[in-house]
């Protein structure tokens, strides 16, 4: 492991989290924003620019930027799929945009409805266009199933490292690598993200894992040791791809901060404050089965006699 300590967390619950749940008010939404940056979060993925027919749980997604613009400590950030949603991202102010294309042909068609080339076509032309502007958006390449895929197994290493250089090259700020379907395992993780920092230098890598088979939590201590610094996860563990058959919840966000806290690296959230949080998720999702083991045994005490 590095000496760097400091490890970056972004919660994605506010867009992987529900995307795939019944309709949430905007006002839930923006006091769940208000309830975990609270507890020290300082980085969302708030919403996506995707047609509300496709997923309607982002009708509301400008409003979403507008308020959480509000807040100036925050570091808001907005999935996109392709062109048109990146103008539409534009247009409502969004500082960092995270657009996201499949290493798997299947999933990209069923996913984002476009190949992977048209992808790639599209972030090069997204990112001419906002080099031109005074102060452009960061904009961070996130390859989905780069572990794997439902519809097409196992996806090759050097398919997603063809990928990210491209992108690199292109000019993205930023390159995150997707375990959509939870495919992923430790060994894999360490010699994906190994090879990766090889071909990228300094860029800035990250990791969105989900807790499909149990892998979560090993996955992340492996993208640690290959050096990665920057991490996606969920409040109670929400979420899962619609579009990919098989997916579930992300990592929690508790239990990855804990384990992070253990590893004595610092992320600036209190973990107290994020049980917090998490019961009010939990309240506010009385039906939606919560995940994390944190929340289920607490912090640790030490009983004295």
């Amino acid at each position: 492991m590095t000496d760097n300590n400091q490890v970056f967390v972004r919660e994605v619950g506010l867009r992987d989290g529900i995307q795939s749940l019944d309709t949430i008010a905007t006002q839930d939404k923006i006091q769940w924003l208000k309830v975990e940056s609270e507890a020290g979060v300082q980085a969302f993925e708030i919403t996506s620019f995707v047609p509300a027919h496709v997923i309607p749980q982002f009708f509301d997604a400008q409003t979403m930027v507008e308020q959480g613009q509000l807040n100036p400590r925050l570091l808001l950030s907005a999935l996109v799929l392709n062109e048109k949603g990146a103008m539409r991202a534009l247009e409502a102010g969004v500082k960092n945009i995270v657009f996201v294309l499949s290493a798997s042909a299947t999933h990209s068609q069923k996913n984002a409805r476009t190949t992977l080339e048209n992808a790639l076509a599209a972030v090069a032309r997204l990112i001419e266009m906002v080099k031109q502007q005074p102060e452009p958006p960061h904009i961070t390449g996130a390859i989905a199933t780069s572990f794997g895929c439902t519809y097409e197994g196992h996806i090759e290493s050097k398919t997603v490292l063809n990928i990210a250089d491209r992108m690199a090259q292109a000019g993205v700020d930023h390159i995150a690598l997707g375990d959509t379907v939870g495919f992923a395992g430790p060994r894999q993780v360490k010699n994906l993200f190994t090879q990766l920092h090889q071909l990228l230098g300094k860029l800035p890598v990250g990791a969105h894992f989900h807790d499909t088979r149990g892998m979560g939590m090993a996955n992340v201590l492996a993208a640690l040791e290959a050096g990665v610094r920057h991490f996606d996860a969920s409040l109670g563990g929400l979420g899962g791809c619609p579009f990919a058959p098989g997916a579930t919840g992300n990592i929690a966000t508790e239990d990855l901060c804990f384990l992070l806290e253990e590893y004595g690296l610092q992320t600036g959230i209190d973990l107290e404050k994020l049980l917090e949080a998490r019961r009010w998720l939990a309240h506010l999702l009385p039906d939606e089965p919560l995940q994390g083991a944190l929340s289920r045994a607490g912090l640790p005490n030490i009983i004295t006699h």
